[in-house]
Formats: structure tokens, C-alpha cells, sequence
């Protein structure tokens, strides 16, 4: 009965967008976005319906002269402009700075029946129908002034890239279906060896959650890499989700692997804490269970660790959606550490040590919010920060870079990863605006910014 009724709207959506928007305008959001966000949220009762909430910022760009509203006390400028779909970054030891120009891959049965037509229809609106770049481009300001005035295509004819990380003279890059390596020393504007695939990672015609970070243990002996679910909540059944919604560690020298932590629907950026040297993720939680729910989430990743997807939510509420587990791992589901606010789109993170944007933001991660589409209000859009005590999130998060909605709720643009540069500036990478931004301490005297 549903599946006629869905495909009855999708018949109503290519006659007149209007009724489509008018079904999918779900629920209001009972809650302030801030009483789900910190270490204690309030986790309401699941809302279910016939037809998601749906509210979708539609790509605009950006204007000549416009760029997105830093908090009090710092100042934002352009780093590099004209770019294809940033969404990822990495830092070099000298100081370039290396950009996944990437979108999606072909998933022919991710796009199978009304829903996966109603999703696409989600993500052309969005801005992220297009086709992807596949490539790292190497970003180089020669002189100083907080301007990339050098660019060079450093590798081309990838798979949807998204992660990188540098070990020794080896450039790691994951791919959306393996993660490959090249050898690579900093000051290289080009990559011309082929590549070597260190492990296959989960792909295949649906790959739902197709982007995958890499980052590297401190001492570069192991690398982490990021899998996520290959649906909402398992509705493709178990089988699909094989060496999915983790983290994995690799032996980078062998290929060999092993799941480090688990139950995670979403997880992409990764980073070190720089006290307790813990890794930490920032995780994608569940759609479709109302405006209010579930808040994605910032937390400590431990070796063996079950954080619950898809049987479970925020440490033990049971998903009805879900596939019934064998037994009942509830004792064994780990709460994460801190929520981010419902339908955030949460990706980027970034340890603010070693940044210079002042005492205000000398202690916490920055974490870049890609936005929502599943909630009314909107959620995300933006660049927050997250204070830490003694190597934990605490508090409220704080806006730190803004404006990626006009007042019509329209994208400019969309952050995604966030990374520190050479001077303790910070890089925000915008993948709808196609920019690089940069954040620095107003009172440092960047003179190229324009804020």
C-alpha cells in the first residue's frame, strides 16, 4: 500500500513540485535546536509518517563580494575560489594545502524505485547531483598573504576521493571503494606513478554512505578508515551492511584489517584529542524520525566499541524501524559523548591545537556542519566549535563561521571538512559554494580578507 502511494507522489511531483512540498512539509521541531545539543540532550519520542519532512536549501552560490559571517572577533577571506565540489583537506609539512574535488559515484541501485528517485530529486535541489571531479588538486600560497596564488592538479582519475592522509613518503587517499597509495614528497605539484591499493573497501552498485576518510596513528604504523551504513537503518537487510557503519584499522604495510569500532551509521571526520591522544569521529545519525530526532553526535572512539546503529540510538533506544538483533545488545551499546543537533550533516573535524583564533577557541574541536534536509527548521550550515575539559567535550557548541543560508534559506553554500593551516588559520571547505575559506583572528591583520 505504501509503495503505491509513494509512487502516486512521484507521478504528483512531476506534474507540480507544490503538492510534493506541501506532503513533505512533515513536522515542526517541538524543541530548540540547543536543547539537543551537549552531553546531556533531551531525546524525545520518535515522530513517524507516511512522508519524511523534508526541507531542502536550494543551491544558489555565492555573489561576487559575498562570504559567510565569522563570529565576533574573527575574520574570514577567501583562500581559493573556483573549485569543482571541495569537500575534503590536507595539510603538508610545507605548508600546501591538498583539495578532494569529489562527488558521488555511479550507484545504480542506490537509485532503484520512489525512494531512491525521491532521494535524487533531494540532492539535485542540494546542489550534489553532480558529477564528480575524481581528483586532488594542490593549493599553494607563495606569498604569504592567506591567498592560494598557485594550483596544480596533483592527481587526476580517482574513485569519488575523499580522505587523505600523508605517511612518510607515502599520500594515502580513500577512494569510495579502496583505499590506494602514492608515493608522494611534500613539494610535488604532480603525481604521475600509478597507484597501489593497499585494501578494497565496502562499494558496490548501492554504496549509500560513500564517502571515506583515512587518517593516520600518531606513530603513521596504522591507518583508520571511515565506512558508513549502506541505508538509513537496515531496511536492505544485515547482509548489506557488511564491514559497514565502522571504523577500520589497517596495516598499511600488509592490507590486512580488522574492525575497530562499530555501530556508527555515518562517521567522517576523525581526528587525534591532543591531551588524552584519543581518536575522536563526529557521526551522521538516523533520518525520517521527526524534526527532533536523532542528534548526530561527537565522540571518543574506543577499540571494540558498539555504538548502536541500527538497533539502537544514543546508548540504548531502540529503533522499531530496524531489524530485530539476535539477542539484545542494549548493556553493550555505547552513549556517545556529546550530541550535535539533529540532521546537522556533522563531517568535518579539526582539534584546535595549534590554532591562533584566540583564547576563546583554544580548547575544543571545530566541526563543519553540511546541513540538513530531513528538518524543519533547518539544521547545520555552518562552522561550530565544541569546548573540551581535561580531553572531553563539554558546554554548548559556538558558532564560529555562518551565513551559508540567505534569508531565504537558500544554500550559498555548504561546509564540509575543516582543517588548520601552516599559520593556525582555519580552512573551511565549501562544496556547494565550490570556495576555501579561511578563518583568522580578526586583530591579525590578514589583508586580503574581506570581512
Amino acid at each position: 500500500m505504501r509503495n503505491r502511494i509513494l509512487a502516486v507522489l512521484a507521478i504528483l511531483i512531476v506534474a507540480g513540485g507544490g503538492l510534493f512540498y506541501w506532503l513533505t512539509r512533515g513536522t515542526t521541531a517541538k524543541l530548540a535546536l540547543e536543547q539537543t545539543q551537549g552531553t546531556k540532550p533531551e531525546i524525545p519520542d520518535p515522530t513517524t509518517s507516511w512522508f519524511p519532512t523534508v526541507k531542502i536549501a536550494k543551491r544558489i552560490g555565492w555573489k561576487p563580494g559575498e562570504a559567510p559571517t565569522p563570529a565576533p572577533g574573527l575574520a574570514v577571506n577567501d583562500f581559493a575560489g573556483g573549485l569543482d565540489h571541495p569537500r575534503w583537506m590536507l595539510l603538508l609539512p610545507n605548508g600546501d594545502v591538498l583539495v578532494a574535488e569529489s562527488n558521488a559515484p555511479p550507484k545504480p541501485d542506490d537509485g532503484k524505485g520512489v525512494r531512491g528517485w525521491f532521494q535524487a530529486k533531494i540532492m539535485s535541489r542540494a546542489g550534489a547531483a553532480v558529477p564528480s571531479a575524481n581528483r586532488i588538486t594542490l593549493l599553494r600560497d607563495t606569498d604569504g598573504n592567506g591567498v592560494a596564488d598557485s594550483r596544480s592538479v596533483l592527481v587526476s582519475g580517482l574513485n569519488s576521493p575523499f580522505g587523505m592522509a600523508l605517511v612518510g613518503g607515502d599520500l594515502y587517499v580513500a577512494n569510495a571503494d579502496a583505499l590506494v597509495r602514492f608515493p608522494f614528497t611534500p613539494g610535488q605539484t604532480k603525481i604521475t606513478t600509478p597507484a597501489t591499493k593497499v585494501v578494497d573497501l565496502p562499494g558496490g552498485p548501492i554504496n549509500h554512505h560513500w564517502t571515506k576518510n583515512v587518517i593516520a596513528s600518531p606513530d603513521g604504523s596504522r591507518l583508520y578508515v571511515t565506512v558508513g551504513s549502506n541505508s538509513n537503518v537496515g531496511e536492505r537487510g544485515m547482509a548489506a551492511e557488511e564491514g559497514r557503519a565502522a571504523i577500520w584499522e589497517v596495516d598499511p604495510a600488509t592490507g590486512r584489517h580488522r574492525i575497530y569500532a562499530y555501530g556508527l551509521r555515518n562517521p567522517n571526520g576523525m581526528a587525534w584529542e591532543p591531551g588524552s591522544k584519543s581518536l575522536f569521529t563526529v557521526v551522521n545519525e538516523r533520518d525520517e524520525l521527526g524534526s527532533d530526532m536523532v542528534p548526530d553526535y561527537l565522540t571518543k572512539v574506543d577499540f571494540g566499541g558498539f555504538y548502536g546503529w541500527p538497533f539502537y540510538y544514543w546508548g540504548g533506544y531502540i529503533d522499531k524501524r530496524a531489524p530485530v538483533p539476535d539477542e539484545d545488545l542494549r548493556q553493550y551499546s555505547i552513549r556517545p559523548d556529546y550530541a550535535l543537533g539533529p540532521h546537522t550533516a556533522s563531517l568535518g573535524l579539526a582539534f584546535a591545537d595549534g590554532t591562533t583564533l584566540g583564547p576563546r577557541f583554544a580548547n575544543g574541536a571545530f566541526i563543519g556542519q553540511h546541513g540538513s534536509w530531513n528538518r524543519k527548521p533547518m539544521s547545520g550550515y555552518k562552522v561550530i566549535y565544541v569546548p573540551f575539559t581535561a580531553g572531553r567535550p563539554t558546554g554548548k557548541p559556538v558558532d564560529v563561521l555562518t551565513g551559508f543560508l540567505d534569508p531565504k534559506e537558500q544554500a550559498r553554500g555548504r561546509p564540509v571538512g575543516v582543517i588548520k593551516d601552516r599559520t593556525g588559520a582555519l580552512l573551511v571547505a565549501d562544496d556547494v559554494g565550490n570556495h576555501i575559506w579561511r578563518v583568522t583572528a580578526a586583530d591579525q591583520g590578514v589583508r586580503t580578507a574581506s570581512r
